[in-house]
C-alpha cells in the first residue's frame, strides 16, 4: 500500500509503502474487541471497599432480649438490613487484570492499523518538528494537512516541543510507538506519523523473516 509523503506545510514531498502486512492485514473485530476490553479492565485500579457486618464499627450488643418484647428477634444494629449496617457482597480491593497473548495484541494493532489506513486516516509526514512549544503552529500544521476531526499523533521518541504543541488542543493526543494500543487508535479519527514512526510500527508489527529466506 503506497501512501503519500507530506511535510508540515502539508504539501507532498514523495510517497512511502506501508507494509501491506501490517496496514492491509484482515480486519479481525472480535480480537480487537478483546484487545479493547483488556486495556480498559487493566486500567481499573481495583481501590473499591465495602464494610462488611464484622467491620462496621459499632453492634456488639444485643439490641434488646431475645423474648418477650413483641418485636422480631435481632442480634446486632450492624446486620446487613439495619441502617449503617454492614453490605451483603459488596466490593472489595481486587485486581481486574487481564491477560492476553502477545501474538493477539500485534494481531489487534495490526487489524486496528487497516482500518485507519483503509478508511484512508493515516498521515504521513516527512518529519515533525518544532523549534519552540507553540500551540498555534500545531493547529496550523493538522489544518494543512486537511485534518477535520481528531487526531492522534505517533513519535518514536520525547519530544518536548511538539508534546507541548499540542497539550492544550482538544482531541489531539502526542502517543509513543511503544504504547501504541487498540483504544486510542479507533479512538481518535486520524493517526498521524512521521517517517520514523512508521519505520517504528514496521518493525515492531511487521512480518517477521523466515529463517533460510532472503528478504528484500
Amino acid at each position: 500500500m503506497r501512501v503519500p509523503v507530506r511535510n508540515m506545510a502539508g504539501q507532498t514531498v514523495g510517497e512511502v509503502e506501508l507494509q501491506d502486512y501490517v496496514f492491509a492485514a484482515p480486519i479481525n473485530e472480535p480480537v480487537m474487541h478483546q484487545a479493547l476490553l483488556r486495556q480498559r479492565a487493566n486500567a481499573r485500579l481495583g481501590t473499591v471497599q465495602t464494610k462488611t457486618r464484622s467491620e462496621v464499627r459499632g453492634g456488639g450488643r444485643k439490641p434488646w432480649r431475645q423474648k418477650g418484647t413483641g418485636r422480631a428477634r435481632q442480634g446486632s444494629i450492624r446486620a446487613p438490613h439495619w441502617k449503617g449496617g454492614g453490605v451483603v457482597f459488596g466490593p472489595h480491593p481486587r485486581s481486574y487484570e487481564q491477560r492476553m497473548p502477545r501474538k493477539m495484541r500485534r494481531l489487534a494493532l495490526r487489524s486496528a492499523l487497516s482500518v485507519k489506513a483503509g478508511a484512508e486516516q493515516v498521515v504521513v509526514l516527512d518529519e515533525l518538528s518544532m523549534e519552540a512549544p507553540k500551540t498555534k503552529e500545531m493547529l496550523g500544521m493538522l489544518s494543512r494537512l486537511a485534518i477535520d476531526g481528531s487526531a492522534l499523533i505517533l513519535l518514536t521518541g520525547p519530544s518536548l516541543a511538539v508534546e507541548r504543541s499540542a497539550a492544550n488542543l482538544e482531541g489531539v493526543k502526542i502517543l509513543r510507538t511503544g504504547s501504541l494500543n487498540v483504544a486510542d487508535l479507533l479512538g481518535y479519527d486520524y493517526l498521524v506519523m512521521p517517517m520514523a514512526a512508521v519505520e517504528a510500527v514496521h518493525q515492531h508489527l511487521g512480518q517477521p523473516a523466515v529463517a533460510g529466506v532472503a528478504t528484500e
